[in-house]
């Protein structure tokens, strides 16, 4: 089965035989490229040409992530699966704005149908939350259907995004932190660093998903598409960023797996520490591990492989096979 490499610590990697060799200060470790999905490089690491021309062979994708874990960027393989055709759906969907607002308004309509899963699931356990789910239920089932931009459906994403940061106090009552809303360049509190980092693995982790299917990712349709950035990925994030991100920050924070020792604080800004980051990525790992029954399929899933899956159901919609429903957790 294929794993993430997550390298904090400085060092280099390079290709050693037909294995990726990892040598750091403390020991050299080796990881046969065959298990390799993707790497996610936080530390200072040297690479040359020769090990990314390796990297490249093996269809494996490199996300870089600053000092303080902020993404920095990827290096993306010349893709393997591109497909002409679906490229030109892809563009024809972008193009015609009838088209584009059916799958910019799917991703809002699934990012919120998850959002309500999650405040319904807290609020069945005792915390008030009765005035978020009202809300949040507002925005979609009668300010959603009524947007006829893809400006109205950002608005309307994002003020219900707001409404649900703000219940995190209650969910995570109790707990050593607290946010005053939603902070990104930088994040003002430890929920807001939290929030943004596990966010930025959500994103790069439904781009290594997209590597391995027929679409592109600099076409999306929620998000703009423009000359520099992917876009494809943060649209279909937008769905699963409470069920994956979300749930793994309220474990850490509710177990008190994660305290406030595992934060760095430089001015206005908060920051995880190496420490800390360690603790989120492993229990994301573990998120995306687990399985669940899917009712449609009729079998078990991991989360991992639900990434794929809903690229798929995307694929189909872009030829025409089958209309585009976004995957909308039972919790």
């Amino acid at each position: 089965m294929q794993k993430s490499l997550y390298l904090f610590r400085s060092g280099r990697l390079r290709r050693k035989e037909n294995t990726l060799c990892v040598e750091a200060e403390e020991q050299t470790r080796y990881f046969p490229v065959e298990n390799v999905r993707d790497i996610f490089v936080f530390g200072e690491v040297d690479l040359s040409k020769k090990t990314l021309e390796f990297l490249h062979e093996k269809e494996i994708l490199v996300h870089f992530f600053g000092f303080h874990g902020n993404y920095v960027g990827s290096f993306y393989p010349r893709e393997h699966y591109n497909s002409g055709y679906l490229i030109l759906k892809q563009a024809e969907h972008y193009l015609d704005p009838e088209k584009r607002l059916v799958l910019a308004r799917q991703f809002v309509a699934g990012g919120l149908a998850n959002i309500l899963q999650v405040v319904k699931y807290y609020a069945n356990r005792g915390k008030e939350l009765a005035a978020t789910v009202q809300v949040i239920e507002d925005f979609a089932a009668g300010n959603l259907p009524a947007c006829g931009t893809v400006e109205e459906l950002m608005a309307i994403e994002g003020n219900a995004r707001n409404y649900y940061y703000e219940s995190f106090n209650e969910i995570l009552s109790g707990s050593p932190f607290a946010i005053a809303g939603r902070s990104r360049r930088p994040p003002a509190d430890p929920l807001n660093a939290l929030i943004s980092f596990g966010n930025s693995l959500v994103y790069v982790k439904v781009l290594s998903e997209i590597y391995k299917t027929h679409l592109d990712p600099r076409i999306g349709y929620l998000h703009a598409t423009n000359f520099r950035r992917f876009t494809l990925n943060l649209d279909v994030a937008e769905i699963f960023k409470p069920i994956l991100a979300d749930r793994v920050l309220f474990t850490l924070v509710g177990k008190k797996m994660i305290g406030p020792g595992n934060f760095d604080r430089q001015g206005p800004a908060v920051f995880l520490n190496e420490e800390g980051r360690r603790l989120y990525v492993q229990e994301f790992e573990e998120k995306l591990r687990s399985t669940f029954y899917h009712r449609r399929l009729k079998r078990h899933v991991s989360y991992q492989t639900l990434l794929r899956l809903e690229l798929y159901k995307l694929e189909k919609h872009l030829i025409g096979e089958e209309p585009y429903e976004p995957f909308v957790s039972r919790w």
